[in-house]
């Protein structure tokens, strides 16, 4: 007899230390891991033998010490209205109805949801402790495309960056590392994700923290910053401190700082000037490289007229109007800019994130879905037509989009054919023959 006891002690005392211990590592109650079991067992007992009349009600006894459950039955009382779910039963014609060879089931459910509740356990763990590294940058390996999210290893987690996060014209690779900021932990329909961002200006920001020695000791700073992901950025920096340069620092003997930040960027554009307090100066650098330009500032209503000499106006507006739009972006002044003729050429708020996006007329909906096919500017929609083709665009929509590539496609005619005659004057054997 104390055998027997002995060996029923072991049992007892193996369950309850097994659900106390994954209880205390991974920080859940053991009540809530008791609870989980009790329901699956009964969800179990339904899948195995079929389901139960509307008017009983099922619920289980499982003892927390040994494990061992029973099945019972009782008619119902009162229901949820709403929720249908049973709020009584009849508690005097309580029936156990636990089927012959129930422990087997039992066992293996109840090992089923230890394993559940311990992952869950760990993506929560995982998600907490991203929750402390959100605006930190990390070397992530792209692991898989989840339709046109991009899910990649960030160490004990994995990261997702849906199109808005990605760069435009970048293309991802399974198993390729890249650099990625740690942006937010979003809420969705399969729970807690973290994401992870390439095209948020503040990932600018920290890998220059990471490569110049005096923006991560604070001498310098990183003042204000522009960008169009994959592109180009602008960012005025000043220093903290007497004696230290900050446009020098950032770029590194040789450049070797800067172009260490453009090859983590693949190659972005990166226009780094002198920040200063005077607008007009600001403004006069973050229209770089354009030269010669006359402004007319209203700090009051945050308007800025610049006229741009002929030779300086396609400098000044950059290509697709992007030069215009990050020096809006930058500044904080609504630009608008003028030829020496006073002709308007084009206009910036500083609201417009992409090329698109001075597009009037363009309708959210077909703005999401431009974004989302990485789809931003003129060029990309000449040179992807058949993408958006394939699109069920509204008709004013479609001819919005025609209308801007084939003035886009005439400008570039334009252009090549001038660029074209330039290097025949300039090439000698062309002159001579």
């Amino acid at each position: 007899m104390r055998m027997q006891s002995s060996s029923n002690n072991i049992i007892r005392t193996e369950f309850a230390a097994a659900i106390n211990q994954i209880a205390s590592d991974r920080n859940i109650e053991p009540e809530a891991i008791l609870e989980a079991i009790r329901q699956a067992l009964i969800s179990a007992y339904h899948k195995q033998y079929g389901p139960v009349s509307e008017d009983v009600h099922n619920f289980v006894e499982l003892d927390p010490g040994t494990g061992e459950s029973k099945i019972f039955e009782a008619p119902v009382l009162e229901r949820d209205e709403e929720t249908e779910e049973v709020i009584s039963w009849d508690k005097t014609k309580v029936k156990e109805v636990t089927p012959a060879g129930f422990g087997r089931i039992a066992a293996q459910t109840a090992k089923q949801v230890v394993l559940q509740k311990i992952r869950e356990s760990e993506r929560a763990q995982v998600i907490s402790d991203f929750s402390s590294k959100i605006g930190e940058i990390v070397s992530a390996q792209i692991l898989r495309m989840d339709g046109r999210t991009v899910v990649l290893d960030i160490g004990r987690g994995q990261g997702f960056m849906p199109p808005e996060e990605q760069m435009r014209g970048e293309f991802y690779r399974i198993n390729n590392r890249v650099s990625v900021l740690i942006k937010e932990i979003r809420e969705t329909p399969r729970g807690k994700i973290i994401v992870v961002s390439r095209a948020d200006k503040e990932l600018v920001s920290k890998l220059f923290e990471r490569e110049v020695p005096e923006v991560a000791s604070g001498s310098v700073k990183i003042a204000l910053i522009s960008r169009e992901a994959g592109v180009r950025t602008k960012l005025a920096v000043k220093s903290t401190q007497d004696g230290v340069d900050p446009v020098g620092s950032c770029v590194g003997q040789r450049g070797v700082r800067v172009q260490e930040v453009i090859r983590e960027l693949n190659n972005e554009k990166l226009d780094i000037i002198p920040y200063t307090e005077n607008p007009r100066q600001l403004l006069l650098a973050a229209l770089g490289p354009a030269e010669n330009l006359q402004i007319e500032l209203d700090e009051n209503t945050g308007y800025a007229v610049v006229t741009a000499p002929d030779d300086q106006l396609s400098l000044a507006i950059g290509r697709g109007g992007q030069n215009v739009r990050l020096a809006a972006k930058l500044t904080g002044f609504k630009i608008t800019i003028k030829s020496a003729s006073g002709d308007v050429q084009t206009k910036a708020t500083g609201d417009e994130e992409y090329e698109i996006d001075t597009f009037e007329g363009l309708a959210p909906e077909t703005r999401e879905l431009l974004v989302e096919h990485k789809l931003t500017t003129r060029a990309d929609l000449s040179r992807f037509t058949d993408k958006w083709h394939a699109f069920e665009l509204p008709a004013d929509q479609f001819k919005l989009l025609e209308d801007k590539v084939t003035v886009y496609d005439k400008e570039q005619a334009e252009y090549d054919a001038l660029r074209s005659e330039r290097n025949t004057l300039l090439d000698p054997v062309a002159v001579a023959e």
